[in-house]
């Protein structure tokens, strides 16, 4: 379900640039760039929205809602995981104290020779 979801993401993210990459600006026609075109189309009168203009929205709103789903995603295998990792505190019992003290090991060979045989 993460990587479906995750695969979508990547999908609705290229999508949008594409499709922003295809829209035409506002004043992007040559006259308004050298001051003949009209000040309505230089300062935001655009008639209605195009096809291009929603589908972008819709790209947008579907990327925003796959971010928060994705964000949900991880946060519950996130839990989950440390819920494994860790045992509850009430379980875990404490060990008897380790002392400084080596015993000594009986009856090793004796591998270094004293001089006498």
């Amino acid at each position: 379900m993460y990587n479906f979801i995750l695969l979508m993401h990547v999908l609705f993210c290229f999508a949008i640039i594409a499709l922003v990459l295809l829209q035409q600006g506002k004043g992007a026609d040559v006259g308004a760039a050298f001051g003949s075109g009209s000040a309505n189309s230089v300062f935001g009168s655009r008639g209605p929205a195009s096809f291009l203009f929603k589908l972008t929205i819709f790209f947008a709103a579907l990327f925003f809602i796959s971010s928060i789903a994705l964000t949900m995603i991880q946060k519950q295998m996130i839990a989950s995981e440390n819920q494994l990792a860790l045992p509850p505190a009430s379980s875990v019992t404490p060990s008897a104290p380790v002392s400084g003290f080596i015993p000594p090991v009986a009856n090793l060979p004796h591998s270094v020779s004293t001089g006498s045989s």
